[in-house]
C-alpha cells in the first residue's frame, strides 16, 4: 500500500472527501481559472472514486462495456454506485433509444449527476441511498439489507465498476441477488473485482491484500471496504446461490502476470448472466 494511501485510509469516514478535495485544490483552481476543466467534467476534488481523469477514462469503460456485454442504444441499464457520473456522461452518446438509472451511497455524486447530466438528458435518473460503507460515510442503513429500489426484469445490462472491491462478503452476497432480481432473463452484467486463486502465487500485483481470512482477503482491517480481494471458489458459490452464471472472467492488469496493453481494465472483468 501507497504511503498516501495509507494515511487516506487512517482519516476518519467523514474527512476523507474533504482531504481529497484539499488535496486537487491548487489543480482545480488553476483548471477553473484557465479554463481547462470541460463542462461534462466535475473537479478533480469532488471525484471521489478512481483516478482523476474523468473523461478519458469514462469513454474507456463505455467502450468495455460495449465490448464485454453488446451494450445498445437502446438498452435499459442499471449503474451500481455510479459515482460522480464517470460512465454516465460517454453513455448519453450511445444511450440513445434507451434508458439510464445509476445510485450511489455519495450524495455530493448524485448532486453533481442531476445538475450537469439529468437536466440535459432526462432519459438518465440517479439516486442517492444511504447505505453505509466505512471508507466513505457513516450511515446506518446496512447494505446487506439493502433492497434496490427498482421493479423486477427492468433491465437488460447492469454494471459496477469497483464497486465490488469496496464491499464484504455479505454484501456481495446481497447484491448479486438484487440484481438477478432487476434484470432481465439472459441479461447480462459487467462487475469488477480483484481476483485470487490459492494455487497460483504469481497471480499477486501491484495491489496488496495481507489481511488473509476464509476466502477472501482485505488491504486494510480498519477500514474493511478499503479493498477485497474475493478467491475463484468463492466467487462462483455466490454466484450460483444468486442464480446467476459466470460467463466469462477477464484478468486486469493489476496482476503481475498481465500486461496493460493485453487487457482492457485495471481490475478483473467478470462477466455475469442471468439463468
Amino acid at each position: 500500500m501507497s504511503t498516501l494511501r495509507s494515511y487516506y485510509y487512517k482519516l476518519p469516514a467523514s474527512l476523507r472527501l474533504i482531504g481529497r478535495k484539499i488535496y486537487y485544490s491548487p489543480l482545480d483552481f488553476y483548471e477553473g481559472v484557465t479554463g481547462k476543466r470541460s463542462k461534462n467534467e466535475p473537479k478533480k476534488g469532488d471525484i471521489y472514486v478512481g483516478r482523476s481523469d474523468f473523461l478519458s477514462h469514462g469513454i474507456r469503460q463505455a467502450n468495455i462495456l460495449k465490448k464485454y456485454i453488446d451494450l445498445k442504444s437502446t438498452d435499459h441499464v442499471l449503474d451500481i454506485g455510479c459515482g460522480i457520473g464517470r460512465t454516465a456522461v460517454p453513455l448519453t452518446e450511445i444511450l440513445i433509444d434507451g434508458s439510464y438509472d445509476g445510485f450511489d451511497t455519495v450524495e455530493k455524486g448524485i448532486k453533481w449527476c442531476q445538475k450537469n447530466i439529468r437536466k440535459k438528458y432526462p432519459h438518465f435518473r440517479f439516486k442517492f441511498f444511504p447505505i453505509y460503507n466505512d471508507l466513505y460515510n457513516s450511515y446506518s442503513q446496512k447494505a446487506e439489507n439493502f433492497t434496490f429500489l427498482y421493479g423486477k426484469n427492468m433491465f437488460d445490462k447492469v454494471f459496477l465498476f469497483s464497486v465490488f472491491t469496496h464491499m464484504q462478503v455479505i454484501e456481495i452476497r446481497r447484491y448479486l441477488h438484487e440484481i438477478n432480481r432487476v434484470m432481465k432473463n439472459e441479461g447480462l452484467c459487467l462487475a469488477t473485482f480483484f481476483l485470487y486463486d490459492d494455487t497460483k502465487s504469481e497471480e499477486e500485483g501491484s495491489m496488496n491484500f495481507p489481511h488473509i481470512y476464509d476466502g477472501y482477503k482485505l488491504m486494510n482491517d480498519k477500514v474493511t471496504s478499503a479493498n477485497i480481494a474475493i478467491s475463484i471458489p468463492l466467487l462462483n458459490e455466490m454466484v450460483a446461490n444468486a442464480g446467476l452464471s459466470i460467463v466469462k472472467i477477464k484478468e486486469g492488469y493489476w496482476r503481475r502476470n498481465v500486461k496493460k496493453e493485453d487487457t482492457d481494465e485495471f481490475q478483473d472483468i467478470v462477466i455475469l448472466k442471468k439463468i
